[in-house]
C-alpha cells in the first residue's frame, strides 16, 4: 500500500477517453425548455419587465419631484430664522420713529438709533454674518474690491486699505458682499 501511496497516479489515454465520454449539453434556450418542462413565454418576459421598468421610472421621477420640492421649501424658509430675529429690530425702529415726533431734544434719539443699531448688529452676528476688517490691511482680492487707488501717506500703506467707502461682509467662509475700499499707491 505504501507504494500505491507513494507512485504517481498515470492516466492512460483509456481513462482519459472514459473520463471524457460523458456527453456535455449546450445550453440553449430550447434545451431549458425541454429540462424544465415549461415553455418560456416571451410576451410575458417583456411585459413583465416592461412593468418593472415602467415602476422604476416612476418611482424615481417621484423621488426627482419631491427633493426639488423639499430643495424649494427649504430656501423658502432658509431666511425664516434670520427675519425672525431682524423683525424686532425694525419694531423698535417704528417705535423709535413714532417717538420721535413728539421729542424736542436731539440726545435721546441719537441714543435710540445707537441702541436699535446694536441690536441689530447683534442679531446679525448670532446668525454668522461677520464684517470684513479691511482699514489697514494688505489689499485681498478675494474679500475687497478696490474703488480707487491714492498716494500712499507713508510707505508702509502702499499696497494697504486707506479708505473703506462701503463695509463688507461675510458669512461664514463665504463673502457676501466684497468691501469697497481704497488703496494706496
Amino acid at each position: 500500500m505504501e507504494q500505491n501511496e507513494k507512485e504517481p497516479i498515470n492516466q492512460t489515454e483509456e481513462n482519459v477517453e472514459s473520463n471524457n465520454e460523458q456527453p456535455v449539453e449546450e445550453t440553449t434556450p430550447e434545451n431549458n425548455q425541454e429540462t424544465v418542462g415549461q415553455p418560456v413565454n416571451y410576451e410575458a418576459k417583456i411585459a413583465e419587465l416592461n412593468d418593472k421598468y415602467l415602476r422604476l421610472y416612476s418611482e424615481f421621477d417621484n423621488y426627482r419631484k419631491r427633493t426639488i420640492k423639499e430643495k424649494s421649501d427649504i430656501i423658502r424658509s432658509a431666511g425664516e430664522d434670520v427675519f425672525k430675529a431682524i423683525i424686532p429690530s425694525i419694531d423698535d425702529f417704528e417705535r423709535a420713529i413714532k417717538a420721535n415726533e413728539t421729542v424736542t431734544e436731539v440726545e435721546p434719539i441719537k441714543e435710540g438709533i445707537s441702541l436699535i443699531y446694536h441690536k441689530l448688529k447683534l442679531a446679525c452676528t448670532q446668525k454668522g454674518l461677520e464684517p470684513i476688517e479691511s482699514i489697514g490691511k494688505p489689499f485681498d482680492v478675494d474679500l475687497m474690491e478696490s474703488i480707487t487707488n491714492i498716494p500712499a501717506p507713508s510707505e508702509e500703506m502702499k499696497g494697504k486699505v486707506i479708505d473703506e467707502v462701503e463695509k463688507g461682509y461675510k458669512l461664514g467662509d463665504k463673502v457676501i458682499r466684497f468691501a469697497k475700499v481704497v488703496v494706496g499707491n
